[in-house]
C-alpha cells in the first residue's frame, strides 16, 4: 500500500536529505531553496534622489468628494515635482483612484525623451472662442469671457423665465438652462454653483461623477 506524503513532509525529507549530503561529502551546506543568493539580484544605477530637496506639502485631492489626503513635492520654483497619496490620510491611507494619481499631470508631465517633468503643452492657459459659424478659435481675456457668460445668461434666462406653470402653480424657474457639476471641483466649490444656479432658477442640474 503506497503513503500519501505531504507538501510539508516532503520538504522536511528534502532539507534532510541535502543536509545530509553535504556533510557526508564535506562541502557547504546548499543554501534553502526559498532562499536567493545576492550577487544573483539584479543591479542599476538610481540616480540622484528626485525629492531629495523637495518641499514636502500635505494637500486634499480636488476630485470628487471622498477627500482623499495627498503629499504634494514640489521644487524651489513651486513646480510641482511628484504626488502620492498621504499615508497618515483616514479617508485613503496612501491610496489613490486613477484620477487623484494623475492629478500632477494636469500641470507638468514627463517629457519622454528626457524623463523630466516639463510643463504640460496640453494644458488651456487662455481662453478660447469660436464665433457662430467660425472655423477658428480667437483669445480673449478674462474680462471679455466674464462679461459675455453674464450678458448670454441673462438673456437667456430672461427670454425662457417662467413664473407659472400650465396649472398656474408658481415655479419660478427656467429650462433654457442646465448645469453639470465637475469632479475638478472641491465639494464648497461645487455648493457654491448649486446655489446660483438655484437662485437663477435653473433646474436641470447633475453632476457627471454622481458620487
Amino acid at each position: 500500500m503506497k503513503q500519501k506524503i505531504s507538501r510539508r513532509d516532503f520538504l522536511k525529507i528534502l532539507g534532510i536529505g541535502t543536509a545530509g549530503s553535504a556533510l557526508l561529502n564535506g562541502v557547504t551546506a546548499v543554501p534553502a531553496l526559498a532562499s536567493t543568493a545576492e550577487d544573483k539580484l539584479p543591479t542599476f544605477a538610481l540616480g540622484e534622489f528626485k525629492l531629495a530637496k523637495a518641499k514636502e506639502t500635505p494637500s486634499v485631492c480636488a476630485f470628487c468628494g471622498v477627500g482623499c489626503g495627498l503629499i504634494v513635492y514640489s521644487n524651489e520654483e513651486g513646480r510641482v515635482l511628484n504626488i502620492e497619496g498621504d499615508p497618515d490620510n483616514p479617508n485613503n491611507e496612501g491610496t489613490m483612484c486613477c484620477k487623484g494619481i494623475a492629478l500632477g499631470d494636469a500641470n507638468t508631465i514627463i517629457d519622454p525623451k528626457s524623463r523630466k517633468r516639463t510643463v504640460n503643452d496640453r494644458r488651456i492657459m487662455d481662453v478660447l472662442y469660436r464665433a457662430p459659424g467660425g472655423t477658428k478659435w480667437e483669445k480673449k481675456d478674462w474680462e471679455w469671457a466674464l462679461s459675455e457668460i453674464a450678458k448670454r445668461v441673462k438673456n437667456t434666462r430672461d427670454a425662457a423665465f417662467e413664473e407659472k406653470d400650465a396649472n398656474g402653480v408658481t415655479v419660478n424657474r427656467t429650462q433654457a438652462i442646465a448645469h453639470i457639476g465637475s469632479a475638478s471641483c472641491d465639494n464648497e466649490e461645487n455648493y457654491l454653483f448649486q446655489k446660483m444656479m438655484r437662485s437663477l432658477g435653473v433646474i436641470n442640474i447633475d453632476h457627471h461623477a454622481r458620487l
